[in-house]
C-alpha cells in the first residue's frame, strides 16, 4: 500500500513541502532570501516621503495646522498638512514593531517554516502600505500608521528572521557569509526603493497631486512579486543535511557548539544578554553617526565644501547652502554603500577569525576610529574623516551581520531564527539610546554656546564610552553551559514538533510528484542572482550619481 505521505501530499505552505531534494544547489536560497530583504530594507528609506507628504494637501507650500495642535489631533486631521517631526513616528514605529514582532513570533517560524513565514511578511509588508496610500487620500495618518507602521512592522519583523535560520543551516561552513548576503539586502533596500520612489512620484505628480498615492500602490505591488517569489523559493536542508567534504566543529573555534538551546531559555542564559548588549551597544554609537554624520560634515567643513574654507556654516548664503546640502547627500549615499559592503566583507570575515574577536576589532578599532573624528574634524582633514565615517558605518552594517551567526555558534541553530528574534529586542533599544544621547548632548552644547562644529566632540567621546561597554561585555563571552542545551530526546521532541522529516520520509514525499530527483542546473542559479543583482545594481548606480556632488 502506498505511505500516508503518499496518500496525503503535505499542504502547500507545510514545512515538509520546501524539504530540498538530493542534489539542491543551496546558491539558490541567498537570493530568495535578499529578495524579501530588498524590498522590506525600503524601512530606511521612507523618509523621502517625509517632505513630499508634508505638503499633501498645500502641493507648493504646507498648510500649517493651528498652533495648539496636539499629536493625537494630527491623526486625524484632514484640513492641514501633517509635520515632518509628526511623518517620523512611523520610522519609530517600524523598528519597535520589528523588534517586537520577530521576538513574538521567532518560535513560530522555526516550527512553520520560512515559506510560510516570508509569505505573511509580504502580505503584511505590501498591504501595509496599500492601507498607507489610502489613508495619504483621505488625508488620515492613524491609517499610515496602522498601515506601514503597525501591519508594515510586523512584516518587517517576520521578513528580517525568515532566512536567518535557513541559511545558516544550509551554510554551517559559512555561516557569517551566509547571513551577510541576505542581511546585506536589508542595507540596500533604501538604496533601491529611495530613488525608485522619487521618480514615480516625479510621473505621477500633478498641479492637485504629489503622486505619492500612486507610488505606494505601485511600490507595494512590485515589493509583493518579488516578496512572494522568494518565499517561494526557499528550501530547507533535509535533517542531518552537511555539506560535502564538511568537517564539523573546527578545533580552533571554541565557541560552536554542536548541540542546540531551546529558544525559551536563553532568557536565563547569561551569554543572552552579553551578546544582547554587545548588539545593543554596537548599534547605539552606529545610529548615533549615523544621525550626525551629514549636519557634521556640513557644520565643521562649511565653505571648505565648496572651495571657501574661510566660511563659516552660519556664513553660507543660500545658494552656497545648497550646494553644501547637495555634497552632503553625497557623502550619506557613499555611507550606504559601506553600510552594504561592510554586511558582507566583516561576516565573512568572521567565518575565518571567528565571532568574537569580529567584534572585539569592532569595538577597538571602531572607539579608535570614533575618537579621531573630532581630531581629524577640528584639524580640517576631510579625507580622513570621511575615512573615518565610513569604516565606522561598514562596522555597524557589519555588527548586524555578524550576530545571527554568534547567536548559531554560541546557542546551536536548531532554533537560531527564534533566539534572534529574541535578540533583536536590542536593536529597538538602540533605535532609542542613539538618536537620543546625540540629539540631547547636542542641544545641551548649543544652548551653553558651543560653537555648532564643536558640539560633537563630546557626543562621540560618550559613543566611544558604550562603545567599551560593549568590548567589555564581548569579552565576557564564554561557551554555554551544558546544563543549558536540549538533551537528545528533548531535541528529538523538538525536531518532531516543528516537522522536521527524515531522509526516508523525504523521498516519499518526492515519490509524489513521479519525477526523478535531479541536480538545480546552474542557470537557474544564474537567473536566480540576476533577479535580485540587476535592481541591487541599479541602486549602486543611482548612488554612485549622487555621489558626484561630493567628489
Amino acid at each position: 500500500m502506498p505511505s500516508n505521505s503518499q496518500q496525503h501530499p503535505p499542504a502547500f505552505l507545510s514545512k515538509q513541502r520546501i524539504i530540498a531534494r538530493t542534489g539542491f544547489n543551496r546558491w539558490l536560497v541567498p537570493p530568495a532570501a535578499l529578495a524579501i530583504h530588498l524590498c522590506i530594507g525600503m524601512a530606511y528609506g521612507f523618509s523621502v516621503f517625509w517632505l513630499p507628504l508634508s505638503k499633501a494637501l498645500g502641493i507648493s507650500q504646507s498648510i500649517p495646522c493651528v498652533p495648539d495642535i496636539g499629536f493625537f489631533q494630527q491623526l486625524f486631521v484632514h484640513s492641514c498638512d501633517w509635520k515632518v517631526s509628526t511623518l517620523g513616528w512611523m520610522y519609530t514605529l517600524f523598528f519597535v514593531l520589528l523588534g517586537s514582532s520577530a521576538a513574538i513570533w521567532g518560535g513560530w517560524l522555526e516550527r512553520v517554516g520560512p515559506r510560510k513565514a516570508g509569505l505573511i511578511s509580504a502580505v503584511c509588508w505590501c498591504g501595509g502600505m496599500l492601507i498607507s496610500a489610502f489613508g495619504i487620500y483621505i488625508h488620515q495618518f492613524w491609517l499610515m500608521l496602522l498601515g506601514s507602521g503597525v501591519i508594515g512592522g510586523i512584516g518587517l519583523g517576520l521578513g528580517y528572521i525568515s532566512p536567518v535560520s535557513t541559511l545558516i543551516k544550509w551554510f554551517p561552513d559559512k555561516r557569517g557569509l551566509a547571513t551577510g548576503m541576505a542581511i546585506m539586502g536589508f542595507g540596500g533596500g533604501a538604496m533601491i526603493g529611495s530613488p525608485l520612489a522619487v521618480e514615480l512620484m516625479v510621473y505621477f505628480s500633478t498641479p492637485t497631486s504629489i503622486g505619492a498615492v500612486q507610488t505606494f500602490v505601485v511600490m507595494a505591488l512590485i515589493y509583493f512579486v518579488f516578496m512572494v517569489s522568494g518565499a517561494l523559493a526557499y528550501r530547507i536542508p533535509a535533517q542531518g543535511w552537511t555539506p560535502d567534504n564538511w568537517q564539523p566543529q573546527p578545533k580552533k573555534q571554541q565557541l560552536i557548539t554542536p548541540h542546540h538551546v531551546h529558544a525559551r531559555k536563553v532568557w536565563g542564559i547569561p551569554q543572552f544578554w552579553l551578546v544582547w548588549m554587545v548588539l545593543c551597544m554596537n548599534v547605539s554609537a552606529g545610529i548615533g553617526i549615523i544621525g550626525m554624520a551629514s549636519p557634521m560634515l556640513q557644520e565643521v567643513f562649511a565653505g571648505q565644501l565648496i572651495g571657501l574654507p574661510d566660511l563659516s556654516f552660519q556664513s553660507l548664503d543660500d545658494q552656497q547652502l545648497k550646494k553644501v546640502a547637495a555634497i552632503a547627500a553625497g557623502f550619506t549615499a557613499l555611507l550606504s554603500l559601506f553600510n552594504i559592503g561592510g554586511r558582507i566583507v566583516w561576516a565573512s570575515l568572521s567565518d575565518k577569525i571567528g565571532r568574537k574577536a569580529t567584534y572585539t576589532v569592532f569595538f577597538i578599532f571602531g572607539g579608535f576610529l570614533y575618537a579621531s573624528v573630532p581630531f581629524f574634524a577640528n584639524a580640517g582633514e576631510k579625507l580622513y574623516f570621511v575615512a573615518a565615517i565610513c569604516l565606522i558605518i561598514s562596522m555597524y552594517g557589519g555588527g548586524f551581520a555578524t550576530i545571527p551567526a554568534y547567536l548559531a555558534d554560541l546557542f546551536g541553530t536548531q532554533m537560531v531564527g527564534a533566539i534572534h528574534g529574541r535578540l533583536l529586542t536590542a536593536w529597538a533599544t538602540a533605535g532609542i539610546i542613539g538618536p537620543v544621547v546625540v540629539n540631547n548632548m547636542r542641544d545641551y552644547q548649543l544652548a551653553l554656546g558651543i560653537p555648532a562644529s564643536q558640539v560633537y566632540n563630546q557626543t562621540m567621546l560618550i559613543l566611544v564610552g558604550l562603545l567599551v561597554i560593549g568590548l567589555i561585555c564581548n569579552l565576557l563571552i564564554r561557551p554555554v553551559a551544558a546544563k543549558h542545551f536540549m538533551s537528545a530526546e528533548q531535541l528529538a521532541a523538538e525536531q518532531k514538533l516543528m516537522q522536521d522529516r527524515q531522509h526516508a520520509e523525504i523521498q516519499n514525499l518526492h515519490a509524489v510528484t513521479d519525477q526523478p530527483v535531479q541536480i538545480t542546473p546552474v542557470l537557474w542559479v544564474v537567473l536566480a542572482w540576476m533577479a535580485v543583482g540587476l535592481p541591487l545594481l541599479w541602486g549602486v548606480y543611482r548612488t554612485l550619481l549622487s555621489m558626484r556632488a561630493f567628489f
